[in-house]
């Protein structure tokens, strides 16, 4: 079993509800990762995804193991067929292959490159240990999606359900850099799972991947789309059309507390790490509707879910003997 998207979920609220039991026993299942090892490696910078999946694995019993193929790692060579004589060092075939022998499960962050889409919606890094890796794979956020963040906003909303039908709207806000639509795609493929009313809120020309978004609404007057809210999930993303570029930085896209009037008292929700008084105000973000540390701490249950369920679908197949000759016995 792999986790690599929330389409891996076959039941989001079976999840949840398991998520959610977890939280009130973290150490319950803790001799199921006895012995077991999870390899975290990082191409790019994490704070919560680290820390979180980190704390799941150690609740499990597991041993982990971190790596930063910036600074610690060699550069791989992900193109089969390539001649390796300018700057790669080891093949992805070599990497996956030698990781898979030291851990049971291999968890990835590599984020988008937002210079090349047909190499970003590729997923090279993913897709690269997906092929060549003998263990199962976790996504802690590629270049197109965030599962694990997905599945922490489905708890979070889950503990802050609605007594009626949710309307939950994602915001597109300013940010000084561009940054990749992975976590909007996961949020987007999550509540497309949900019974609620959901909008997606951007400036024109800000869509994002049609094939995610599908028949989701838009609405690109953000007033009128915080109209009876109950949830606000903002969130930045590059123009996904004009390929990683920033097209538009009208600060009138910041969440603020009057436009928060408009809501239906809605909680406010953020991936986090947020740029305060760009993406949303201090008066918003440290009110009492905001549920963003909520979120941060629930990454730790939504990481170990997935662990859990993985250690209990996936039998780990032997690691010794890996490249054992045709002739051996």
């Amino acid at each position: 079993m792999n986790y690599i998207s929330i389409q891996n979920i076959d039941s989001l609220e079976k999840w949840v509800k398991q998520a959610l039991k977890i939280k009130k026993k973290p150490l319950k299942n803790k001799k199921l990762g006895k012995n077991k090892t999870l390899g975290m490696l990082f191409f790019n910078s994490s704070l919560r995804t680290r820390l979180s999946t980190q704390k799941a694995a150690l609740n499990l019993g597991m041993n982990v193991m971190v790596m930063n193929f910036t600074t610690e790692g060699w550069t791989l060579e992900f193109e089969d067929g390539a001649v390796m004589n300018s700057g790669s060092s080891e093949h992805i075939k070599e990497a996956a292959a030698v990781v898979s022998q030291y851990c049971d499960i291999i968890a990835i962050r590599a984020f988008a490159g937002l210079i090349d889409k047909e190499k970003d919606n590729a997923e090279i890094v993913l897709s690269g240990f997906l092929k060549h890796a003998t263990v199962p794979i976790v996504n802690m956020e590629s270049a197109t999606g965030h599962p694990l963040q997905s599945l922490a906003d489905a708890i979070t909303m889950a503990e802050h359900k609605t007594k009626h039908k949710p309307k939950v709207v994602l915001s597109w806000a300013p940010h000084p850099k561009a940054l990749p639509q992975a976590v909007a795609n996961s949020f987007v493929e999550m509540m497309q799972l949900q019974d609620a009313e959901f909008v997606i809120t951007h400036p024109e020309g800000y869509e994002l991947n049609s094939e995610i978004t599908k028949d989701s609404k838009i609405e690109y007057d953000q007033n009128k789309a915080f109209e009876n809210a109950d949830f606000i999930y903002t969130k930045n993303w590059s123009n996904y059309n004009e390929y990683g570029k920033i097209t538009n930085t009208d600060s009138n896209w910041t969440v603020t507390a009057e436009k928060m009037k408009l809501t239906n008292n809605a909680k406010f929700m953020h991936c986090l790490p947020v740029r305060r008084n760009v993406i949303v105000t201090d008066e918003v973000l440290d009110s009492e509707n905001s549920i963003v540390i909520e979120q941060a701490n629930n990454r730790t249950y939504a990481a170990q879910v997935v662990l859990q369920k993985i250690l209990k679908s996936s039998p780990t197949p032997p690691k010794e003997g890996l490249f054992k000759s045709k002739s051996a016995k």
